[in-house]
């Protein structure tokens, strides 16, 4: 079962103002009024002087409302930046709430009002009424005379969607109260805190599942395809959780057989979801714990997909260690994670994702291509190849790492 993977976080989304033709000359700044929102924003106030243009007030114009010259101009933006991107949290933690209620699969059988749905779901009626305008505002609800309805892109966050991203979300619920606790963790080393993944039962160990279903369906299918067809038979997939890994690369590999190992109380999960795809077949489930246990041997090859970074370095050795053992001679191993380049600050999403291990896990971390390939040489592999350096989205863990037990 690994830890978990980068996912976006969705932002408010950014209001550009209309803009007017070049101004050669600035008119004096009491002519210049803050656009707020709309052309016939009722806050602003036309001079009779003025054209449209000008009371639209673009950045220049908001700029010399306040008296500000163009040589401050840049300064003033960068504030600004500054200060958006540090509001992010409000839009994140009112989609999160929203989910954490199910207000979106509430919106299933039909359109509603606040008053209604605060009702049905036990919830103070005015407090429903501002996050579902949130909601609106930031394009996952539609509202027509007082009614809330789902649209095309907030059915995504209803259970009942095919494509429903509602357990990710949920997992993401788990990570912002650790994520809270940062400023205190980074003062004493360690989240003493947290409630870490490999404790989790019930409901949100089934979420945490789900989560990593939900962000892996489509990538698991590019990897494979990446990787391409192999002469391996037996695929090894350590902490496989769903099988969404497993499964896409037995559709790449007809012949291949997988085995999922994954804890006791993660294998009927994965046996649910395995079972629903033609390739279930094809898939043997091994429960154990790869912390304490030694893994299932007659594999030639071994996949640890977004595994490594929940890991401290002596435990990432203790564990390629166990697969060097199990796997057969000439056996690959193929790692999917976040790699960092040797100022560890790039990818950007790995960085990030090296905070989200900080909050998250006793020891974890995002780790240099040269940290993973020293562990796996001093563990006995050979041929350690950096496959692929992935992309800068945080929406994407697609590194791979290549290394071989020598035959």
């Amino acid at each position: 079962m690994d830890y978990g993977e980068s996912a976006s976080t969705p932002f408010l989304p950014e209001v550009t103002p209309a803009r007017g033709p070049a101004v050669e000359e600035p008119a004096p700044a009491a002519r210049f009024f803050v656009r707020l929102e709309g052309d016939n924003n009722p806050h602003v106030r036309a001079d009779p002087g003025t054209t449209k243009h000008e009371n639209t007030a673009s950045r220049t114009g908001s700029a010399l409302s306040l008296g500000i010259r163009d040589n401050n101009l840049g300064g003033i933006m960068q504030e600004k930046d500054i200060m958006a991107e540090a509001r992010q949290f409000m839009a994140s933690r009112a989609i999160l709430s929203a989910a954490e209620l199910d207000l979106f699969t509430s919106l299933e059988d039909g359109p509603a009002t606040a008053k209604e749905i605060s009702q049905a779901k036990g919830l103070d009626e005015r407090a429903t009424d501002r996050l579902l305008n949130s909601m609106v505002a930031l394009g996952y609800l539609d509202k027509t005379r007082g009614r809330y309805r789902l649209n095309e892109t907030g059915a995504h966050l209803s259970a009942k969607h095919p494509r429903s991203v509602l357990p990710m979300i949920r997992h993401m619920i788990h990570v912002w109260d650790n994520w809270s606790r940062l400023t205190d963790t980074v003062i004493q080393g360690m989240n003493s805190e947290r409630e870490s993944v490999t404790e989790m039962e019930g409901q949100k160990q089934r979420d945490f599942i789900e989560a990593m279903d939900t962000v892996g369906r489509d990538l698991a299918d590019e990897i494979a395809a990446f990787y391409g067809e192999t002469s391996c038979r037996r695929l090894l997939d350590i902490g496989g959780g769903s099988g969404v890994y497993t499964l896409a690369f037995l559709r790449h590999n007809p012949a291949m057989e997988g085995i999922i190992f994954d804890l006791p109380r993660v294998v009927p999960i994965t046996e649910e979801r395995v079972r629903q795809e033609k390739e279930g077949e094809r898939i043997t489930l091994f429960p154990g714990d790869f912390y304490k246990d030694e893994l299932p041997t007659g594999c030639d090859m071994a996949l640890l997909s977004a595994i490594i970074h929940q890991n401290g370095p002596q435990q990432n050795l203790e564990l390629y260690s166990k697969i060097h053992r199990a796997l057969e001679p000439g056996g690959v191993l193929l790692i999917r994670d976040h790699i960092m380049d040797e100022t560890r600050t790039r990818p950007k999403a790995g960085v990030i994702f090296a905070l989200n291990m900080l909050v998250n896990t006793e020891s974890g971390d995002t780790y240099t291509f040269e940290e993973v390939r020293n562990s796996l040489e001093q563990a006995g592999f050979e041929q350690v190849r950096d496959l692929r350096t992935g992309g800068d989205s945080f929406e994407r863990m697609d590194c791979l790492v290549e290394a071989r037990k020598p035959a």
